[in-house]
């Protein structure tokens, strides 16, 4: 990395106009997500605020990708979720300093390249687990109730969970009112555009916070501890827990899947402008620099936004200070502002994390895969199942080994192809690539050829062989050999 790259005059104020007004754009969409994202990850919500602050000036001033903003993620908020409640808060910024620092490492050793090797479906499937786990655990904030804590407890749980906020007035009360907020979300776009020019999310808030205030309604708020009190860097006792197995697992999964996100988020985002293209090793050095302060500071891991990044795009930002100057209306409002905190609804914010959940779920590119690669498909909702089910981390490994065993499968293609003319040897001429994964569908053709005749074996046109296909068939060879009238031939040249 060139430090010169990390100077404030690398900052091009050439477009100055358009990237203040994109920030002050970016900055009313980010702040919603960032208080509701972290009262949903169990944390203070100023944490959140935090988390956007440090990738608006600190991850917003390197170098990477140069339109997309990083801040706290709906993505990860499963994940918090259940790092605090296991771990404890103080935890958390040992997680996230860790993680940050494995962000630094990998981008040194030039591996954000390789992320983009990552099977899409594996990412989708997980953020689509991610989102379900997510709409269910909020449903429940939206009812005033506690969340059961697995993933298909939460799921399975809503029936009863509905009933019996039907017979309270108090969650009914703060039902509607989430089920309001969603509303506003869904209906924002289609009207007129002078109206849309205000963010969705910031409506939707205000909408909801003015409906509460005015019928006194009896609905959870957000509760205010204010900046600097929340900033706790994490004591030094609570890197110990390094040397368990529990927390070692949620670091790799918090590394594997802030990283993922981040630089697919990179290359979502360089398809909806022409300008520089993201170097994505860089950028994963940006993202784990911002963890590491995260970290630090106790706060939220951040993530690459798209929705944050793609407002950011198109407000018409034209260079970093866009980002930048978004993170520094963030840190003005927690500091001036607090206050204004406490009047927010939960449920308001329960509702927008359920409408960015459902935006979580692929649903078109699932049917899209069904249509032209079903495996594809299949990895996806494994994918999915699994992290619902199981857990975050063991959901996202089992769809990595799906990938796997699915290209494997694929790039296994043998074809055997018997010619006999019912005089002199049987020809049997094998190509392509002979894994074991083919191998019993080669011996079922192989010994259904005819005992009596001599057989000549032809491997010239096998790319690969592998050590089990190269004993199984050495093996048939043998015994046709011993049954047969004639020994079978085999010609290996070129395996």
């Amino acid at each position: 990395m060139n430090f010169r790259d990390l100077t404030p005059s690398s900052l091009s104020f050439r477009h100055i106009k358009e990237d203040f007004a994109s920030s002050v754009v970016v900055f009313l969409v980010a702040l919603p997500l960032c208080v509701g994202v972290a009262v949903a990850s169990g944390v203070p919500a100023e944490l959140g605020i935090v988390t956007g602050i440090v990738g608006g000036l600190v991850t917003g001033m390197l170098p990477g990708s140069s339109l997309q903003v990083s801040g706290p993620a709906a993505g990860l908020t499963v994940l918090c979720y259940e790092a605090v409640q296991e771990h404890g808060l103080p935890a958390l910024g040992v997680i996230v300093l860790a993680t940050g620092l494995l962000q630094l490492g990998m981008g040194a050793l030039r591996w954000g390249r390789w992320f983009r090797a990552i099977s899409v479906a594996v990412v989708e499937g997980m953020l689509a687990g991610i989102g379900l786990v997510l709409i269910a655990g909020q449903l429940y904030s939206m009812a005033k109730t506690k969340a059961p804590e697995s993933g298909i407890d939460k799921i399975t749980g809503l029936p009863e969970m509905f009933v019996d906020a039907a017979g309270s007035s108090s969650a009914r009360a703060s039902l509607l009112l989430g089920i309001g907020t969603i509303a506003v979300l869904v209906l924002w776009k289609k009207l007129p555009k002078k109206v849309t020019t205000v963010p969705g999310a910031l409506a939707a808030v205000a909408l909801a916070t003015i409906v509460a205030l005015a019928f006194d309604l009896p609905v959870a708020k957000v509760t205010v501890e204010g900046l600097f009190s929340t900033i706790q860097p994490p004591p030094m006792d609570e890197f110990g827990g390094l040397a368990e197995v529990g927390m070692l697992s949620t670091i790799v999964a918090f590394t594997l899947i802030a990283s993922a996100e981040s630089l697919f988020s990179a290359a979502a985002v360089d398809r909806l402008h022409d300008g520089q293209r993201t170097d994505y090793d860089k950028e994963l050095m940006a993202q784990g620099a911002g963890n590491t302060v995260c970290g630090v500071l106790g706060a939220l891991p951040m993530t690459a936004v798209i929705v944050r990044s793609a407002t950011n795009v198109q407000a018409g930002a034209k260079t970093k200070a866009s980002r930048v100057m978004h993170g520094g209306w963030l840190l003005l409002f927690a500091a001036l502002l607090p206050a204004a905190l406490g009047i927010i609804p939960i449920a308001a914010l329960a509702g927008i994390l359920i409408h960015a959940g459902f935006k979580l779920i692929p649903l078109k590119a699932l049917v899209e895969l069904w249509r032209s690669h079903r495996g594809e498909a299949v990895v996806l909702v494994a994918t999915a199942v699994s992290i619902v089910t199981i857990s975050m981390f063991e959901g996202v490994l089992i769809g990595l080994a799906l990938a796997v065993i699915k290209t494997a499968w694929e790039a296994s293609h043998i074809r055997l192809e018997i010619v006999d003319k019912g005089a002199g040897p049987v020809q049997a001429h094998l190509s392509g690539n002979a894994t074991f994964l083919r191998l019993p569908k080669i011996l079922d053709q192989l010994e259904a050829l005819p005992q009596d005749r001599p057989v000549e074996l032809h491997l010239d046109q096998v790319h690969h062989l592998d050590h089990a296909c190269r004993t199984a068939l050495e093996n048939w060879a043998e015994r046709h050999s011993d049954q047969g009238t004639e020994p079978v031939k085999v010609n290996m040249a070129g395996v």
